[in-house]
């Protein structure tokens, strides 16, 4: 079977093929982004289209920080305009925190994002995928002595390669057919009926290692076989001195009228009896906090609240009631009233004003630091991309599927499903660093497990069984809530559905 395109974006590996004319206006807020965040400053979307407009985008913004009672961390569009003869000037709003003394916020898009779709971005953002899982591929012992494409169909020994794959189908005969490329060439790879390697999964745009040799005709190469990046095998993770835990909570789904208020009000009750005795300081929400509107046909149908700011109003009130002593780190999904592409940045200083001062919101996905404890954090939109295309995965075993994001060291490897992706300047989806802990959501179901020493696990939902889930029997598995001690790394899975 051959997997469509969506558009001509795979083959841009190969950009010594490719003529792009420059984009001043990318370039230039290219430019102004990286020359503040130098300073420090990161800007919300609307604040960098507003400066763009500017004859000089850089001294505008120089100017009206200077002006503002004390530096700001994420300069808005409010900021520009009270700060540069924009109106009567105010003092400056309350930053949202992105760090703290046991909190740092490693990486993610809030802040960077600096793309406009063309192909001199999807270029970049794909050269640096590769580049980046190439690396980690030619670290490995089978791997050894790697060459281009080229090189490789040159010669009558065994090859070994790292590639993009472009396309994967089957032949008449049984085969497997790849079309994979490196930044030289494309090539043909095959993978014979009787080879072991037959019914492996392989998605399009994840960069594998090839191992095998070229065709007598040189215009192809017999797979033998397989390497991906995956995780080292003995990674383990080492206890630390902390004596505190945190909470995973996901997919909360506030405006929906299958919203499990009593089980979410039980486990109000148990926090703020236990909290303290428990040592949970910390709870980390990963996206889909509130149900959104027009996400899905009909959906009004299923709403409760159906205004979008005040889906967020109610949830700021619900987690007023969460103890003053514990921290949130809250991210959005693809529920929320942010951009639909990933990496999705922060949400808006709109939303976040509703919010106690004392949370701290990140992009999606967010790699952060607890207590020197590393934690990835993504929702998991790719969820529904994997389970599509690789057999034995379901909604039901949510973390098999995160193993196979681990596997090819990419939360997102496939372009053009069910995923947006934006094409930023640099792929945020790539797992470059090995966390401690891997949490999502999004398919409303409760797991932990391991693998090869990372903590894994998926967040649950607050939401019962909704009609979509239902025409597909599919039955989540809600209000239960992961609890990972920092210090040794044991788990416990908290019921609050009795």
């Amino acid at each position: 079977m051959t997997h469509a395109r969506p558009f001509q974006t795979r083959g841009c590996l190969r950009k010594i093929n490719i003529e792009i004319a420059p984009n001043p206006y990318g370039m230039m807020k290219g430019r102004v982004l990286e020359a503040l965040a130098c300073d420090g400053i990161l800007l919300e979307p609307g604040a960098i289209e507003y400066l763009l407009d500017q004859d000089e985008p850089l001294i505008f913004a120089r100017g009206a920080i200077s002006s503002m009672p004390q530096k700001p961390l994420i300069l808005t569009l409010d900021d520009l305009l009270s700060g540069n003869g924009g109106g009567t000037p105010q003092p400056a709003a309350p930053v949202m925190p992105r760090s703290g003394a046991d909190i740092k916020v490693l990486r993610d898009v809030t802040g960077f994002s600096c793309c406009d779709g063309d192909i001199a971005d999807f270029t970049r953002y794909f050269l640096d995928r590769y580049r980046r899982i190439k690396k980690m591929l030619v670290r490995r012992r089978e791997l050894a002595g790697a060459v281009p494409i080229s090189k490789a169909l040159k010669v009558s020994r065994d090859v070994r390669i790292v590639a993009m794959v472009n396309e994967v189908r089957t032949t008449k005969n049984g085969h497997k057919m790849l079309e994979v490329e490196d930044e030289e060439e494309r090539c043909p790879a095959l993978i014979l009926r009787d080879s072991d390697l037959i019914n492996e999964p392989i998605l399009l745009d994840e960069v594998l290692g090839i191992v095998g040799r070229a065709s007598g005709k040189g215009d192809m190469i017999i797979v033998k076989e397989l390497i991906r990046p995956d995780i080292p095998i003995a990674r383990a993770m080492r206890p630390t001195d902390s004596s505190k835990s945190v909470a995973f909570v996901s997919d909360i789904h506030i405006g929906s009228n299958n919203f499990l208020g009593r089980q979410w009000k039980n486990m109000i009750s148990w926090l703020r009896s236990e909290w303290r005795e428990q040592g949970i300081e910390y709870m980390v929400i990963s996206g889909d906090v509130v149900d959104g509107i027009g996400v899905f046909p009909n959906q009004e149908e299923e709403l409760e609240i159906d205004d979008i700011f005040m889906q967020y109003e109610r949830l700021a009130e619900l987690l007023k009631e969460i103890p003053d002593g514990m921290r949130l780190v809250m991210q959005p999904g693809n529920h929320d009233a942010v951009r639909p592409a990933e990496p999705q940045p922060t949400f808006s200083r709109k939303i976040t004003d509703m919010f106690d001062s004392s949370i701290m919101f990140v992009g999606n996905p967010c790699y952060m630091e607890i207590e020197g404890r590393s934690i990835l954090s993504y929702h998991g939109r790719s969820m529904d991309d994997l389970i599509g295309g690789v057999p034995g995965l379901s909604y039901e075993t949510p973390i098999e599927t995160m193993k196979e994001m681990l596997k090819r060291r990419h939360l997102a490897p496939t372009y053009g499903g069910k995923t947006p992706i934006a094409p930023e300047k640099e792929d945020y989806l790539v797992i470059d660093e090995v966390p401690d802990i891997f949490v999502t959501g999004h398919v409303h179901g409760a797991g932990m497990s391991d693998y090869r020493g990372v903590r894994l696990i998926n967040a649950s939902t607050w939401q019962a069984q909704t009609s979509f889930q239902r025409m597909h029997n599919f039955n989540p598995d809600p209000a239960k809530v992961p609890v990972i001690h920092l210090g040794n790394g044991h788990g416990t899975m908290k019921d609050f559905n009795v």
